[in-house]
């Protein structure tokens, strides 16, 4: 029976499930057809739902749907499918997609998925997994196109041609050839518009590029896709320590790579660990666990403003406008702090910054704070003009501002690169944390300020 739609040919996901038929689904994902939208209606399930949904699934409905949504989503309606249902549907994805959905589950888990697919294919897969998460070679496409150099052309443009029809549409294919010889040592690699102009017969070694840029398959992922990116390469061969070829890095899989690292710098910079699941799929229980060890560490380390506060608790009370500015002051110190950071923690995740640019980056943003402070000191010196607290207490406040403003600028240009150095995430260094260091130094300055520049804080 033909799924019912409204007059505009639509149809919902649960509707879809409810006929239980691979027809209705294949309908629904033509209708369907943006993958956010997907991957919405789908996170949208319940459990129940989702063990219905593995009655409506065939093979290559199954492929478009998984391999059609993020890996997170993904492994969930994947735990939801009898074991052989979910590894017949795995083994036909791209391998990379494929193994980001099984990671997500425990080894016990994963190994029976293993155990059930075609014996190549789970090996292809199981060799994946062994590659540490972070490194490029978990991200590879493990199969690239290699021949032979004594192949000719014409032969090469067939193997092209299987290949492709082979694999799904989403595989990860690369852009050129790889000549390798009988021990898959890395020769050359031949693009693709070569072989299109070359006469049929021949050899792709006489075609060939010898000069490939490689790198090594435990290579940082993040620095491999800035690698791909800096030299604005079409791929990147991935090979071991006796030069033989494991696998590429294409433009897409870079890509992803440098989206995730944003997002996770991104989150980091906010004070927060970052999640490992989309927004709207984490639950209260994981953003408290993601947030709380940040902000009890930030509370921890603020404790210390209160400290500065109540040791010149003398000051304020002979002054007391002294106390108007001090969220004016430590916020000004914190969003120096933060711009900074901000910037330079991004420079350096695009290998555009590197510990041996120190004294150059503490020069630029030096130079610079010298000009954002006087720009702020002389709002300063408006804002407190405006309140009418006196030229004495004005000074004091527009220079503060000044020395905040420098002090900042010095300690955000020094502590992301000196913690890279130590080995340890720049990103750490988040705007939260950069504010809270900053606020309490910074009352420190204008307290010293005061001291030396209004005479009724003599002797205290």
């Amino acid at each position: 029976m033909a799924p019912d739609t409204d007059r505009t040919g639509s149809i919902s996901l649960r509707q879809a499930i409810d006929l239980q038929t691979p027809k209705a689904l294949e309908l629904w994902l033509d209708v369907v057809g943006d993958p956010a939208e997907r991957a919405y209606e789908l996170s949208r399930l319940s459990s129940a739902d989702r063990r219905r949904l593995g009655a409506g699934l065939d093979t290559e409905v199954g492929r478009q749907l998984l391999g059609g949504v993020d890996f997170h989503l993904a492994a969930k309606v994947v735990k939801s499918l009898p074991v052989p249902q979910a590894a017949e549907m795995l083994a036909t994805l791209d391998t990379n997609h494929a193994v980001r959905i099984l990671r997500r589950f425990e080894h016990d888990s994963r190994d029976a998925l293993l155990s059930a697919m075609p014996i190549e294919r789970a090996k292809t897969l199981r060799k994946m997994l062994a590659w540490p998460p972070h490194s490029v070679a978990a991200h590879m496409s493990p199969e690239p196109l290699a021949l032979g150099p004594t192949a000719t052309a014409e032969e090469a443009v067939a193997h092209i041609r299987q290949r492709i029809a082979e694999q799904p549409k989403d595989a990860h294919t690369g852009n050129c050839v790889y000549v390798t010889d009988s021990d898959h040592q890395l020769l050359g690699a031949v693009p693709f518009r070569n072989l299109v102009v070359a006469q049929a017969d021949r050899p792709v070694a006489d075609l060939m590029e010898a000069d490939v840029v490689t790198v090594a398959p435990l290579t940082e992922a993040e620095h491999a896709a800035q690698m791909f990116v800096g030299r604005r390469l079409e791929e990147l061969a991935v090979v071991d320590g006796d030069n033989r070829l494991l696998g590429i890095l294409t433009e897409d899989q870079a890509l992803d790579i440098i989206e995730e690292e944003t997002t996770e710098d991104a989150e980091k910079q906010g004070g927060s660990t970052p999640l490992e699941v989309p927004y709207l799929r984490a639950s209260p229980w994981l953003l408290w666990r993601k947030r709380i060890v940040w902000l009890l560490v930030l509370f921890v380390a603020e404790a210390y403003t209160g400290t500065v506060l109540r040791a010149f608790e003398d000051e304020m009370e002979a002054v007391v406008a002294l106390a108007f500015f001090i969220p004016l002051l430590i916020g000004t110190g914190g969003n120096t702090g933060t711009q900074i950071t901000t910037t330079l923690v991004r420079a350096m995740g695009m290998g555009q910054v590197r510990f041996r640019d120190l004294p150059a980056v503490v020069a630029k943003e030096m130079s610079t704070g010298m000009l954002l402070a006087i720009a702020m000191a002389f709002a300063a010196l408006i804002r407190a003009w405006t309140l009418g607290v006196g030229p004495q207490i004005t000074l004091t406040v527009t220079l503060t501002v000044a020395a905040i403003v420098l002090w900042s600028a010095f300690v955000s240009s020094i502590l992301p690169l000196v913690l890279k150095k130590a080995r340890v995430d720049p990103a750490v260094v988040s705007a939260p944390m950069i504010a809270t260091i900053v606020d309490g130094t910074g009352l420190m300055i204008y307290f010293v300020i005061a001291h030396a520049t209004l005479p009724q804080l003599a002797g205290l």
